[in-house]
């Protein structure tokens, strides 16, 4: 097994105990999780990307959160989502949001979701605004897509999105199919714990398919997220689009709070569109161990935050 697959392994397995998670969500905001956190309520939250949309980025809130294991959990989730709308609006954010599904039920009960994600998707429309459904781990990936597609037919692809993940051997198959309704598509590497069945075990297979799927939804016409902080697959992609000649308004880049901050305003001052996908709440801990196992370097920082006076 390679290094990082078993550094990945290794993080995520810690992630899994209980006990940790408790005690990092207590004292990981001072120990260095503020990097990647914005913030642990909207309001701090929305002062933080008000500032940053000054320099001319733009954002995807999440209020972080998964696999609830009761119904009122599910909608007090919902709830928070539909009011991350209403702050969007009335801090005159250059925002959107993003959910997950087993934060609204999905584990719970299909239809029960569906009708969370339906309010949710009536409140992108009724602000003209937009919500991308993330993507998770493969066994609740059918039912995900089966949620999108009705509710993209529903409200339109102007107001809901979805996001596939290049390290899945079923990806390139999804992105045919869902190239043919139009959707926009958020295109990220994946970082959930996945057998080799079905998941690339190899980072360059997963790079590779990366560019091609991302070439791909392009090359349909479709709205494209490209989602990643490697610079080299940045290069192929920009070359690609300038070789073929897309247009800017068919694609954005996209990074993650607090990682490759030079990169991301290299890419600004490039004049491309770079939107920031900013995660905020107290439930963040399973969110951050995923950006370490996809980076166990980023680890360092958090080592060497706890060494600091």
């Amino acid at each position: 097994m390679a290094f990082d697959q078993l550094g990945r392994k290794i993080i995520l397995g810690i992630a899994a105990n209980r006990f940790i998670t408790n005690f990092v969500t207590k004292h990981g905001m001072k120990m260095g999780a503020k990097r990647f956190i914005a913030g642990e309520n909207i309001t701090k939250t929305a002062e933080r990307v008000k500032e940053l949309n000054k320099d001319g980025f733009v954002f995807t809130l999440d209020h972080v959160g998964e696999s609830v294991s009761t119904k009122q959990e599910a909608i007090d989730a919902t709830n928070e989502a539909i009011h991350i709308f209403d702050i969007i609006d009335e801090y005159q954010l250059e925002s959107n949001v993003s959910v997950k599904l087993t934060q609204l039920g999905l584990q719970i009960n299909h239809d029960f979701c569906f009708e969370n994600m339906d309010r949710i998707a009536a409140a992108a429309k009724e602000h003209n605004n937009f919500v991308r459904i993330d993507i998770e781990d493969s066994p609740v990936i059918d039912i995900t897509i089966d949620i999108f597609t009705r509710l993209v037919k529903k409200y339109g692809k102007e107001h809901i999105g979805l996001v596939v993940q290049s390290y899945l051997y079923r990806t390139e198959d999804d992105v045919v199919k869902l190239g043919k309704l139009g959707a926009t598509l958020r295109i990220v590497k994946g970082a959930y714990k996945e057998p080799k069945e079905v998941a690339f075990p190899h980072k360059s297979d997963v790079d590779a398919n990366y560019t091609k799927i991302v070439a791909l939804h392009l090359q349909n016409g479709n709205y494209t997220a490209i989602a990643t902080h490697d610079e080299k697959i940045i290069e192929e992609i920009k070359s690609f689009i300038n070789e073929n000649n897309i247009p800017n308004n068919l694609f954005e880049f996209q990074m993650l709070y607090g990682i490759r901050t030079g990169l991301q305003k290299q890419l600004l001052e490039e004049g491309y569109k770079v939107r920031i996908y900013t995660p905020y709440g107290k439930h963040w801990y399973p969110y951050f161990s995923r950006r370490i196992a996809e980076r166990p370097a980023n680890a360092l920082f958090i080592l060497k935050s706890l060494f600091k006076s």
